[in-house]
């Protein structure tokens, strides 16, 4: 006999959740069977994520090599600042096509997230002009804005044909795992705000955020 912890799992889901998984799975399945490449040079997700005014290095990262006999190295615990502002990514195979962020006062509903999708639009006929020709696949989750019906009218109207997100997936969500790691390591230790317009100030250089 052992003693044995439970393992954590995201969330405890029902029948119809479940069912709704495989349906998803089976649909990319589907589209990468049929073309992977077709499928990758298609897809364009979209996530969200809050980017702290000040974020300092982890102690992973602030290792350094000592020998043997020194004496082990100190670092104080330093807290995020309150101060964040949320960002809106979409990318796609080819790197990042736009970034907004929430301003402030602002409500996150579907008016504003549509107005996003038409800037999406016109950068994706600009950058990359084939998409359309293609037909985007168009990839985000079950935030309420974005299932809101003036949403669902407004991707029709912009031809984008979306992938389903199931319930509570980490699996279709690359961006936690590849892209807002890396933006956030180009951020960190270093304070910056955002002013209107888009523009990400660090220290005294200001410009168009590009990563």
């Amino acid at each position: 006999m052992r003693k044995l912890s439970a393992k954590w799992i995201p969330k405890c889901l029902n029948a119809d959740q479940k069912r709704q998984w495989c349906h998803s799975s089976e649909q990319s399945l589907e589209f990468v069977l049929h073309d992977p490449n077709d499928f990758l040079s298609r897809l364009v997700p979209m996530d969200e994520t809050w980017l702290h005014h000040y974020d300092p290095e982890t102690k992973q990262q602030s290792m350094e090599w000592w020998h043997s006999g020194s004496l082990h190295p100190k670092k104080f615990r330093v807290q995020k600042s309150i101060g964040k502002v949320l960002a809106w990514t979409f990318w796609d195979q080819e790197g990042i096509l736009l970034i907004d962020y929430l301003p402030k006062g602002q409500t996150i509903n579907a008016e504003f997230y549509s107005s996003l999708l038409v800037q999406l639009k016109d950068i994706l006929k600009e950058k990359r002009r084939g998409k359309f020709t293609k037909g985007v696949l168009f990839l985000h989750d079950n935030a309420p804005a974005h299932r809101a019906l003036a949403t669902q009218k407004i991707l029709t109207y912009l031809g984008f044909q979306c992938l389903d997100h199931p319930p509570y997936s980490p699996d279709l969500a690359p961006s936690d795992y590849h892209l807002f790691p890396g933006l956030k390591k180009t951020l960190e230790r270093s304070p910056f705000f955002v002013r209107s317009g888009g523009h990400c100030c660090r220290g005294d250089q200001v410009g168009r955020t590009t990563f």
